[in-house]
């Protein structure tokens, strides 16, 4: 085979021109085959001149087994002249490590085998470059080597071992699978890539294209009942399938798929059962089969009870995992009334194939006897369930209600009933055991419990171990105790700027007692709020209420909350009513009614200030009013030393503290200086904040003049002052003016008085009125003392 191969290359190469290619340069042609490279000669002189350069492709043999190294071919230039002087070199794939060259004769040779597989081509690069100058005498040109394929590798399933499938009693031809062989080798060089598909393994079932590999069945009527799978080996041969050429194989299993080509069949025509009369309602009493050999939804089966006897009584469902059919029990057997039941039953395919419709009809129908049982059985409640009712607050022992058990054997026994305690921990109710009547056994309250729901046990007297149970619910009635409530306290707010007949609030309403179907309540305004309301209450008849506004602007200055009383009734016997106040809080609003502030302080702010400019601004405030305070309490600092230290200012205050009434007014400090007599001689004066001794004081001369002025407009004042209905009921100091020199009295206060030994008259105080009394004693005592003094 290599010899043949080698064979050809070399008469392709002798025939295309490579090695009888002359070594003359050939102008005219621009691409050749020619396993000669040359370079045309270079002129002297500046001239244009045509390039001599010819690129060629180059083949070379792949799994080159020889010796030696493997010649490719020779590079050459027209400015060699066979003197040495040129060097020829190479570069690209594999320059020096695949590919080497002379650098004086310019011949290319394959140092290693080659596989086309692996790199089927290689671009190289060749250069002549002047050995002295080592500059190049032409530019650098490139070329190709193609590696020459050889039959070297088989074909081969890449996707193998496949897996296929076909339906049973498909006709011969049927489309089963296509399989593929890829050869590595070159499909465009000889034979050695075009492959022959045969089949080693499965015939005569299966036939193969050898072309294009597609497998069909070669046989009819193929039966997955008899045979399911089948293993064909395939073979992929190169070279056309001729002597010599590589082969490969697959295996290819093959599944026949069912089809519904068998109709069910019951093993049996009769099938018996025995089913007690106890089984409860519901239940499997029983299973039947019908066998179908096909497979999947092919076998489905459905059951069905042909229209008779047990018809009414009997129902049948597919078991889906064992295609069975399932007996079940619609309505209680009794043993007593009827003892046997017979009917028939039918089996057919759900999935039925009109190709063998023809084969014959894909059901089939088998009897079924069924033998009742006699069971001792249980007492049997009339009522599955019970349920009563019964009012809050029924004296303990009502009766309100009765059960009944039955036992319905032949020999039928009297019955028993007990209270399931389990249910029933509590004891709220009682039942007769022989009667089965229900009485209460404590008072019932629906708020606490609304419902209870126990069980009562019947047994037989014979047999007490038999037994059955069933439920009872009670429901507690409601008597109308509780009135209706607000059902969440709600916060209310009216806008300042409110429009009468707006509705600012919903309300609604809840009731602690069972509401009736129907339950209604209704909403009011209280009688007293009812006058001239600022608020009122529109009923909406569906339980909800709304808060109405009645006036045009609210003013938080005048009133911040309201409180509006409402009345709340429901519609329940007796009926029941509540008042709940509701607080409704003005706040400031914008134009579109959102809520800006509800504070009191927000009344009294202006708009737009923060918080932490209020505060800034108080405490602004407070310095203020510290700095002026103190300057106060400075200023009366000073004024107070300055009284102190005069010498010239005789005033002087005084303040009584013995006598009686006046409170605060008794301790205010008068300035007295308006009654001093200033011609009176200041020697004789005593002190004036304190109360004079009990000693005589002589009297002061009189004057030298008297003035009638002052002395009626003193009397005038003191008039003036008896009258005053205002006037406090005490003591006091009044300042009238300054005394005359002509009065006969002088000044009043001894302090201003000239102290001599004459004896002086105070009589006149007492003619003076009520207020003068108390100077009229005091000096009147003084005088009597002289008196005594003078006896």
């Amino acid at each position: 085979m290599l010899t043949r191969n080698c064979l050809s290359l070399l008469l392709w190469v002798l025939f295309d021109g490579g090695l009888l290619t002359p070594l003359q340069p050939q102008p005219q042609k621009t691409l050749t085959t020619e396993n000669v490279i040359r370079f045309p000669g270079r002129q002297l002189h500046f001239q244009r001149v045509k390039r001599g350069w010819v690129w060629n492709q180059f083949f070379v043999l792949e799994e080159y087994m020889g010796s030696e190294p493997q010649y490719v071919g020779k590079l050459h230039s027209d400015l060699d002249k066979g003197e040495g002087t040129v060097k020829y070199t190479l570069s690209g794939d594999g320059a020096g490590t695949v590919f080497t060259i002379d650098e004086t004769t310019g011949d290319i040779h394959a140092i290693r085998s080659l596989d086309r597989e692996e790199k089927p081509f290689y671009t190289l690069r060749a250069q002549a470059v002047d050995i002295e100058t080592r500059k190049p005498l032409e530019p650098e040109s490139e070329f190709i080597i193609k590696v020459q394929d050889i039959n070297d590798n088989e074909p081969r399933f890449l996707d193998g071992p496949y897996v296929a499938s076909v339906p049973e009693m498909s006709p011969v031809g049927a489309y089963v699978l296509q399989v593929k062989a890829t050869d590595a080798d070159d499909p465009t060089y000889g034979n050695s890539a075009r492959v022959v598909y045969s089949i080693l393994q499965g015939q005569p079932y299966f036939s193969i294209d050898p072309k294009t590999g597609v497998i069909r069945t070669a046989l009819p009527n193929m039966d997955r009942e008899v045979k399911e799978q089948y293993q064909v080996l395939i073979q992929a041969k190169d070279m056309g399938g001729q002597l010599g050429g590589l082969a490969g194989t697959t295996v290819v299993n093959i599944t026949l798929t069912d089809v519904n080509d068998n109709p069910p069949r019951f093993p049996k025509s009769i099938f018996h059962l025995k089913v007690p009369e106890s089984s409860p309602v519901g239940s499997a009493i029983g299973r039947i089969r019908a066998v179908d050999p096909d497979f999947g939804q092919n076998a489905e089966i459905e059951y069905n009870i042909v229209p008779g006897d047990g018809g009414n009584l009997f129902d049948i469902i597919t078991d889906e995992e064992t295609q069975e059919g399932v007996i079940k029990l619609k309505k209680p057997l009794d043993f007593e009334t009827k003892k046997a039941y017979t009917f028939k039953v039918e089996a057919s395919n759900l999935h039925v194939d009109q190709r063998f419709h023809s084969a014959g009809p894909f059901h089939d129908t088998a009897t079924v006897k069924i033998s009742v049982l006699d069971v001792d059985e249980p007492p049997v409640f009339t009522k599955p369930l019970y349920t009563m009712e019964v009012y809050e607050d029924t004296p303990v022992g009502t009766i309100i209600g009765a059960v009944t058990a039955q036992d319905l054997d032949v020999g039928s026994s009297a019955v028993r009933y007990f209270i399931d305690w389990k249910s029933d921990g509590d004891s709220y109710f009682t039942i007769d055991e022989t009667e089965g009547t229900i009485a209460t056994n404590e008072l019932l309250d629906r708020e606490s419990t609304a419902q209870y729901n126990f069980s009562i046990i019947a047994s037989k007297v014979s047999n007490p171990s038999l037994v059955s149970k069933v439920n009872i619910l009670i429901n507690v009635l409601d008597v109308n105790e509780f009135p209706p409530e607000i059902s969440v306290p709600y916060e209310t707010a009216v806008c300042e700027n409110a429009k009468p007949g707006q509705i600012i609030q919903i309300v609604s309403a809840a009731d602690r007692d069972l509401a009736p179907a129907g339950q209604q309540f209704s909403f009011r305004l209280s009688p007293e709020a009812a006058i001239k309301p600022n608020f009122t209450v529109r009923d909406f008849r569906n339980n909800t209420a709304g808060i109405e506004t009645r006036r045009n602007g609210y003013s938080r200055r005048q009133q911040e909350l309201y409180l509006l009383p409402v009345v709340i009734e429901d519609s329940s016997y007796p009926v029941q009513s509540s008042t709940s106040t509701m607080t409704i809080r003005v706040c400031r609003c914008d134009s579109d009614g959102t809520i800006l502030s509800c504070n009191v302080e927000a009344i009294f702010l202006p708009v737009g200030l923060s918080t932490g400019a209020l505060i800034a601004i108080l405490l602004c405030i407070v310095i203020l009013l510290a700095i002026v305070v103190l300057y106060v309490a400075l200023r009366r600092q000073k004024k107070k030393d300055t009284l102190m230290t005069s010498k010239e200012d005789v005033r002087d205050n005084v303040i009584h503290y013995d006598d009686e009434g006046g409170g605060e007014e008794d301790t205010q400090a008068f300035d007295i200086g308006a009654l001093r007599n200033p011609k009176v001689i200041e020697e004789n004066k005593l002190r004036r904040d304190i109360k004079p001794d009990a000693l005589c004081v002589p009297r002061q001369r009189a004057p030298a003049e008297d003035n009638t002025d002052i002395r009626d407009f003193i009397r005038q004042r003191l008039q003036e002052n008896d009258v005053d209905p205002t006037a406090p009921p005490y003591d006091s100091l009044a300042t009238y003016a300054y005394e005359g020199s002509g009065s006969a009295a002088e000044s009043l206060s001894s302090i201003d008085s000239v102290t001599t030994e004459a004896d002086q008259d105070y009589d006149f105080l007492s003619e003076w009125g009520p207020r003068f009394k108390v100077l009229a004693d005091m000096f009147g005592e003084e005088e009597s003392c002289n008196s005594d003094k003078v006896t």
